[in-house]
């Protein structure tokens, strides 16, 4: 053989044997190398990776399009004219389909809903709980906290009965049956005498608030009603702009606390929940709320909720932080295991935009889904046109 020679009949031990170019063995039949990675036209690029954890199956789907949703801003509510001789009316359901739902978004009713939730959570930017608010407030805002301390203590008289199961104990339906008895006496205080009529109107909002006594459970559906009790506040003219940091910080905090009170002492099971993808078991309004307190704030970042030190010295001062020390001790594991949606949201580089998103993320989630929205209650405060 020669160096020129293409075709050699034979190897020799120096030679190297020949290399199969075919995509089987000649020896075997099995493939000679693994198939090429596809290739991605630049028009279609390859889908972004999550990694997925167990269980994914309430997984939201709405990703992109929350991504592309502008962010909901603050609205002026409209105010009632003539409210002492308004028809008020029983409020009823009529949201039962999503055609229903993108009805709801088109009404100035639902815009106006969405804009007073965009402008409590405005209010609350770079402000603690403890801070000290603007005086004097509405005379609405101490008859609300009266309201939600009394079904405090009512709770408090209330034991829970003994009961197997994880989830519902039947003294829950005792409460809230005190509750439903006490509607008129907890909100004449609010009030005033040319107002009264209004009380068949908001009843069952308040009712609506904390919890189904027949399945035991609460959710996101049950927050979003005592925001819709609060928006008809304001359309009456009862709590006005300057109102806004009280009602975050005040009120609404002090309903968050009833409702873990609830929550604990009845065992009330998520309404809804979607699991570990979901926020929070019961809760939404919160976050929104917590992430506005903290934007621009010096020191904190959305990734110091993984500072057990920090959760526990500033718990009492943003409601964010609050809702993730109360997460991280009622759920066993790691913390990305059981909430990888907050976790996730840790990585965001900044409070504006987790509070942007969440308020994005509130309106795809909670306010867009027939479950949840088939409860809400239409009346003439928040009307269906």
């Amino acid at each position: 053989m020669t160096d020129s020679d293409p075709h050699p009949t034979s190897p020799t031990a120096t030679t190297p044997a020949p290399t199969c170019t075919t995509t089987a063995c000649a020896s075997c039949g099995g493939p000679t190398a693994a198939p090429p990675p596809l290739s991605w036209p630049d028009t279609s690029p390859p889908p972004a990776y999550r990694p997925i954890r167990f269980p994914a199956i309430n997984a939201p789907t709405q990703t992109s399009s929350i991504i592309l949703t502008p962010v909901p801003q603050p609205l002026p509510v409209p105010t009632v004219p003539n409210p002492s001789t308004h028809p008020f009316v029983v409020p009823t359901k009529q949201i039962s389909s999503p055609a229903d739902i993108s009805r709801f978004h088109s009404l100035p009713a639902g815009r106006h809903f969405l804009g007073f939730i965009a402008a409590l959570s405005h209010s609350a930017r770079g402000l603690k709980i403890s801070s000290p608010l603007p005086s004097p407030s509405s005379s609405a805002i101490p008859s609300l906290l009266s309201l939600l301390s009394s079904l405090s203590d009512s709770a408090d008289r209330i034991p829970p009965l003994p009961h197997s199961s994880r989830y519902g104990n039947p003294a829950f339906r005792t409460w809230h049956d005190h509750l439903s008895s006490s509607l008129p006496s907890l909100l004449l205080p609010l009030l005033p005498d040319d107002l009264r009529p209004a009380l068949p109107e908001l009843s069952p909002y308040l009712l609506d608030s904390f919890g189904n006594p027949f399945r035991i459970d609460y959710g996101t559906g049950h927050e979003t009603n005592f925001a819709a009790f609060l928006f008809c506040l304001a359309r009456l003219g009862l709590v006005q702009e300057p109102d806004y940091p009280s009602l975050v910080l005040r009120v609404f905090t002090s309903y968050l606390d009833l409702m873990r009170k609830l929550q604990l002492r009845y065992s009330l099971e998520p309404a809804g929940s979607h699991g570990v993808w979901g926020l929070d078991d019961y809760h939404f309004l919160p976050y929104v709320f917590g992430s506005a307190q903290l934007v621009d704030h010096k020191y904190m970042k959305p990734k110091s909720i993984h500072n057990d030190d920090i959760l526990e010295n500033f718990e009492k001062d943003y409601m964010y932080l609050s809702c993730v020390a109360f997460v991280k001790k009622v759920k066993k594991g790691p913390f990305a295991e059981h909430s990888p949606m907050l976790d996730d949201i840790s990585g965001v580089p900044t409070w504006a935009k987790v509070n942007s998103g969440l308020l994005k993320m509130y309106k795809a989630e909670v306010l867009e889904k027939v479950p949840i929205m088939q409860h809400f209650l239409f009346g003439s405060l928040i009307k269906w046109e």
